[in-house]
């Protein structure tokens, strides 16, 4: 039996569940997608509970259907402009020096930095060891197995509001699920899009989604720097309702059918007319000047990201992996030239495609899938495969046998005719008389 997961990822444009599994080849399988426009969120936090309740309980059913699964553990990305990071570092001294360092050692150091003192109404989602220092030997990233008396860590450490995390999880309950785990999602799009080369090197992922713009960077195969905007699509839309004058929709489409992130890459400037209110006049657009107006607004965000990647202190470390574009912003015309413009970095679109079997479709190679494909990818390495489940079942019953085998021959008293025939034997043996 396969082990399935089902991730979550609610949004502010749209709420999207999908199941998956491993197939032999280690390589993701599809199993049901289900996406539903959401209307209860706003910056990536949960505004209305019962419409939030509403959409979630429509896109799981989607998935239940497709994939012929009934889904009762679902993992769940959380984003917003609450969330908050910091570096803190925490030091154990080991009573001896000769054992070896265990998995214990480093739960103890992570249960320490649980005990931090955070502003009042925030909580602690992640915990994420960097470096480790034995007996001022640094840089060590693994440190198990190892021998020291003093133990110390770097840990990079996400905060968020307790009120935003609990929303969630009251509107997965209410919808008759259990979250299964709560991811950061710039985390869990990078376990879909960046490559462990991109991250050993040095990259800042750029999560564009319709609330927010999520930041994170890693360099060396560690998580540096994690911050969250609060800007994203649904911003460049209100800046052309406003700046041409048009209905939401009519914006939402503009930007979608028409859009470029670029106004220099803007050649023929056709004119777009739009249909006008009842009885009224159409109106006529020019396509550069829509450009303009999306520029502007882009150039902003990257400009709050470049700032983030300044304060990071990784800025000059970046040169090789540069920045990866990922989510449903990173769908407008040209905007991987913007970035690579604005920021000096190189620049390009992260689609979540490296991991998926082949077969899949051709929708699920769009960036805006990056979360969603990443929470399942995270869950099934913190999930322990069925085959080794089964395995430690046997050996528990095996073990189990042999016990009840050894307390049935204690309780009979085998054990000790055993011993009086072995005595006795013993006694009526002859001596040896050879020295």
């Amino acid at each position: 039996m396969k082990n399935i997961v089902v991730a979550l990822d609610i949004g502010t444009t749209k709420v999207c569940a999908i199941a998956g599994c491993l197939n032999e080849h280690g390589q993701l399988e599809i199993l049901g997608v289900g996406k539903v426009d959401s209307v209860g969120v706003s910056r990536g936090v949960v505004a209305n509970i019962e419409k939030t309740v509403k959409v979630i309980s429509d896109a799981v059913a989607d998935v239940e259907r497709r994939a012929k699964i009934n889904v009762k553990v679902v993992h769940v990305g959380i984003a917003g402009q609450h969330i908050k990071s910091l570096q803190h570092r925490g030091i154990l001294t080991r009573e001896h020096s000769i054992d070896e360092i265990s998995r214990t050692d480093i739960t103890r150091l992570i249960g320490d930095m649980h005990k931090l003192v955070l502003p009042p109404g925030d909580k602690i989602i992640h915990v994420i060891p960097q470096e480790f220092t034995i007996d001022n030997e640094q840089g060590i990233i693994d440190p198990i197995g190892m021998s020291g008396v003093r133990l110390e860590a770097n840990f990079h450490i996400i905060t968020g509001q307790i009120t935003a995390s609990k929303n969630i999880y009251k509107c997965v309950e209410r919808s008759g699920f259990e979250v299964g785990s709560l991811t950061l999602e710039p985390i869990a799009s990078s376990q879909s899009v960046l490559s462990d080369e991109e991250m050993e090197a040095g990259v800042a992922l750029v999560d564009i989604g319709g609330g927010t713009t999520d930041l994170a960077i890693f360099y060396e195969g560690i998580i540096r720097h994690t911050a969250v905007i609060p800007f994203g699509g649904n911003v460049i839309t209100k800046d052309i309702k406003e700046g041409c004058n048009v209905m939401q929709n009519q914006a939402e489409q503009l930007k979608v059918k028409f859009g470029s992130a670029l106004a220099d890459e803007v050649f023929d400037n056709r004119i777009i007319t739009i249909p006008g209110l009842k009885g009224r006049e159409p109106k006529e657009i020019s396509e550069k000047n829509l450009a303009r107006i999306i520029q502007a607004r882009v150039e902003e965000i990257f400009d709050h990201v470049f700032w983030e990647i300044r304060r990071s202190g990784f800025e000059r470390k970046l040169m090789a992996g540069g920045i990866v574009l990922t989510g449903g912003g990173a769908l407008l015309a040209h905007i991987e030239k913007l970035a690579a413009y604005h920021t000096g970095m190189p620049t390009r679109i992260g689609s979540p495609v490296e991991h998926l079997a082949h077969g899949y479709a051709q929708d699920l190679s769009s960036p805006i899938y990056s979360t969603a494909l990443g929470l399942i990818l995270k869950g099934l390495k913190e999930m322990p495969p069925a085959e080794e489940e089964v395995k430690a079942e046997q050996v528990v019953t095996e073990e189990n046998g042999a016990l009840q085998e050894s307390n049935a021959e204690l309780k009979s008293g085998k054990w000790y005719e055993e011993l009086f025939r072995k005595t006795k034997e013993w006694f009526e043996a002859e001596p040896d008389t050879d020295f």
